[in-house]
């Protein structure tokens, strides 16, 4: 039998019996994370108050042998809240819908339960912070989020040199298949002409140049939102579902 703890980010919540609950995590040293809150759905339990989706939490596990490699979920023991970032999400039609995609994408992109993936968890973290404190549009950090996760998980964009040789640019055509921008000489059917106005946002989303991407027309933000959607779809072989309901 074994006791560990680990914080961790509310993936989803599923029902199990009459009372109980699967949580979905991502936590920090464990990865993803499946146990069973018991007893969560009963009207006077706190416990399940602090583990819904959204919420940034410490959590206490106890496992088995068994449980340790895989065979059966852990329970929840304890828990505290550290951040309820669904507060400033749920209330909010936009945010909850670009808050519910990226716990959509987060989970997706560890789909290895037990793999510890420190960098998307830490991703995760601030963005929700930063949806739920409403310091940009809920589209913008929704971009933003999407492309920093394909960039920690190997699938970076390039929006300056030609994806597939090299070449210094600005470039004009984007391909999903290729990586990115590519220039003229390696272009491939399927591949569009976006404007550099578009281009130029993604780059301030993956890089962090607030500034650049508050002050861009709404016309290139949604350009932008389409290569973001395009791009994650084919490295994620199939689309998100949370992702058509989020407002452009």
């Amino acid at each position: 039998m074994s006791l560990f703890r680990d914080d961790g980010i509310v993936l989803r919540t599923q029902k199990l019996g009459e009372a109980d609950r699967i949580i979905t995590l991502l936590t920090r040293g464990h990865g993803r994370v499946r146990a069973v809150a018991r007893g969560v759905r009963r009207t006077k339990s706190k416990f399940g108050a602090r583990l819904e989706p959204f919420s940034h939490a410490d959590v206490q596990f106890f496992a088995r042998g068994s449980e340790l490699v895989g065979r059966s979920l852990p329970l929840c023991t304890q828990t505290e809240i550290i951040a309820p970032y669904g507060n400033g999400i749920v209330t909010d039609y936009a945010r909850y819908t670009a808050g519910t995609a990226m716990l959509e994408t987060a989970e997706r992109f560890t789909e290895n339960e037990g793999e510890p993936s420190v960098q998307q968890y830490l991703l995760l973290v601030g963005a929700l912070r930063t949806l739920s404190r409403a310091e940009h549009e809920p589209h913008l950090i929704l971009d933003a989020f999407l492309l920093r996760s394909l960039a920690v998980n190997g699938y970076a964009p390039s929006f300056e040199d030609c994806a597939k040789c090299g070449i210094h640019g600005p470039n004009r055509h984007f391909s999903v298949a290729a990586g990115g921008v590519i220039c003229g000489d390696c272009r491939v059917p399927g591949s569009v002409v976006p404007s550099s106005e578009a281009i130029a946002l993604l780059s301030a989303l993956l890089t962090g140049d607030w500034g650049h991407a508050d002050a861009c027309e709404a016309r290139h933000v949604r350009e932008g939102s389409g290569l973001v959607s395009a791009y994650l779809h084919w490295h994620l072989e199939r689309g998100l579902r949370s992702l058509r309901y989020v407002e452009k």
